[in-house]
């Protein structure tokens, strides 16, 4: 469940490296409209639960991409260190990223882009460490890559109940002067990626496709939590801020992996956290890979 397989995608190469894993989440807690019924329709959703059968298991990492030479980082996790008074799940945690990502190879210096689907607590953790008390880059060579509609959100009122993640986890970062927008309307970044807009989640939420070679990943960000979500892909997690733009979205984003055939990255799923969508019917079916 920590660092997983490597998988190619044409000439990139993409592995997941784990922060941490989340445990204490009810499905019903989850999803509004669960039902147990699911997992007799979808055994293999049983996997996803913990051992009580209670609990659904939330991955939370980071996609590592290397390609042409560089390195890219999709999403940062929680972070060490970080007040989240707002959940204890996310409250001063100490993981073993660092090594999890040395173990590839990769040492912080020599990370060149941290793309962010948004700025969630749990995506942008790793932007920054804790240096002799402050908040500094943790990739001091990288530009940091994150959705305008996102920052825009923070220059608001209602940001403030978050204003903290704001504060320790991405305003180092524009302070550096390693920080680039994104604009709502999507955008080519670096050639080989594209920033989707998908909000629905939050605001100004977008996933990241790659395209390298004729083949094709989809990175969901938190369009989705779970495979629940494929095969019901009118359920929305506790967690959208809007809920008909969040079901569009999350349409969206199966019709892209189908009509791709896209290798589907994913922000939260448990197991591998990769797999590949197919259509079912009406509706879609989930592979893990």
């Amino acid at each position: 469940m920590m660092n997983a397989q490597t998988y190619r995608i044409g000439n990139a190469r993409v592995t997941r490296v784990t922060d941490t894993l989340l445990t204490g989440i009810t499905p019903a807690y989850l999803y509004a409209d669960w039902r147990d019924g699911v997992l007799d329709e979808q055994p293999q959703l049983r996997g996803l639960l913990d051992d009580s059968g209670e609990h659904i298991i939330l991955s939370v990492h980071t996609w590592v991409v290397e390609l042409g030479g560089k390195v890219f980082l999709i999403d940062t996790g929680l972070g060490n260190d970080k007040e989240r008074p707002f959940s204890a799940m996310f409250h001063r945690l100490r993981t073993p990223f660092l090594e999890r990502l040395a173990a590839l190879g990769i040492a912080p210096d020599d990370v060149d882009h941290v793309l962010l689907t948004h700025l969630h607590a749990d995506h942008v953790g790793w932007n920054t460490r804790l240096v002799e008390g402050r908040w500094v880059p943790t990739f001091p060579n990288a530009r940091y890559v994150m959705p305008q509609g996102e920052l825009d959100f923070f220059a608001t009122p209602e940001a403030d109940k978050r204003r903290i993640v704001f504060d320790d986890s991405v305003a180092p970062v524009l302070a550096s002067g390693q920080g680039v927008g994104i604009d709502a309307a999507g955008d080519d970044y670096e050639e080989a990626f594209h920033f989707n807009p998908t909000p629905g989640h939050c605001a100004g939420h977008m996933s990241i496709s790659l395209r390298s070679a004729g083949e094709t990943a989809i990175f969901t960000g938190d369009a989705m939590h779970s495979p629940v979500q494929v095969y019901h892909p009118e359920w929305n997690s506790a967690f959208c801020r809007e809920q008909d733009g969040a079901r569009a979205s999350r349409r969206w984003l199966l019709d892209y992996a189908c009509e791709h055939k896209a290798t589907v990255f994913t922000a939260h799923f448990g197991a591998s956290s990769a797999g590949v969508v197919s259509r079912e019917g009406d509706g879609y079916d989930w592979r893990f890979l």
